[in-house]
């Protein structure tokens, strides 16, 4: 393993840009979840005549269907990824729209027949409600409680019992049928996720920039330090992700 001083370098440089993990190949796992939403989003989306995909990040699993729909839309908020999800879906048929993750949602009453969303930072079921029509579906992977809260606690100690809890799958259900959709599935997994050096734990806190808040190399060095000879020491970091997939329908 190269040194620590060379891990950090490299994973404090390198652009984080778009939901592609692909720079972890090698150093970091993630056990996937068996019911394989891009499959069933694909599926989907070759039966739809008007779509809508949700947070696409830089769209690089919306551009993983076989086929899009007709009217196919993505909205992102983060600037890095609306420019990636330009660049990759608009040769596909798929309109970016630039939208701040906040209500109302920039499109008209019963305006789509499928709604998709993978890894929301925030599922407004109102909204989702409000834009689909008469018998469309929302289908959507997302993350659960706890998840990853090994490497959390690490760095920002024991979390309360409200926050380990928050995300859970019944609150979803709950808040989906307040909205006035029907829950048809709900699937629900714990996943083993391993990093294998301090490099990979750098640059996915520097993604999924929610698990530590204001995380930066130069704040939280010595807990990396730590976690770098621990890693050396032990082997690779262990963590649990949660994931529950839903899927609703709109009566």
């Amino acid at each position: 393993m190269r040194s620590f001083d060379e891990l950090v370098a490299e994973a404090d440089s390198v652009s984080v840009a778009g939901w592609d993990f692909s720079w972890l190949d090698g150093r970091a796992t993630e056990q996937r979840p068996s019911w394989g939403y891009q499959r069933q989003m694909s599926e989907r989306l070759a039966r739809a005549s008007a779509a809508l995909d949700i947070q696409t990040g830089g769209g690089e699993v919306l551009a993983g269907a076989q086929k899009l729909p007709p009217l196919m839309v993505a909205t992102e908020s983060w600037p890095p990824n609306v420019a990636k999800a330009t660049r990759l879906l608009h040769p596909l048929g798929a309109v970016v729209v630039v939208d701040e993750d906040e209500p109302p949602l920039p499109f008209g009453d019963a305006a789509f027949d499928l709604v998709v969303s993978r890894h929301p930072v925030t599922a407004w079921w109102s909204e989702i409600a409000r834009v689909l029509r008469p018998g469309g579906t929302y289908l959507s992977q997302q993350v659960g409680p706890a998840s990853v809260f090994e490497l959390v606690e690490f760095f920002l100690g024991p979390r309360p019992e409200e926050s380990r809890r928050n995300r859970h799958p019944d609150d979803a259900v709950r808040d989906a049928e307040l909205a006035g959709l029907s829950v048809v599935d709900l699937r629900y997994e714990e996943l083993r996720t391993e990093f294998f050096d301090i490099g990979a734990v750098i640059y996915f806190l520097r993604k999924v920039i929610w698990m530590v808040p204001g995380f930066t190399v130069e704040r939280h060095l010595d807990r990396l330090r730590e976690l770098d000879a621990r890693i050396r020491a032990e082997g690779p970091f262990v963590a649990t992700t949660t994931r529950f997939l839903i899927e609703a329908t709109k009566p």
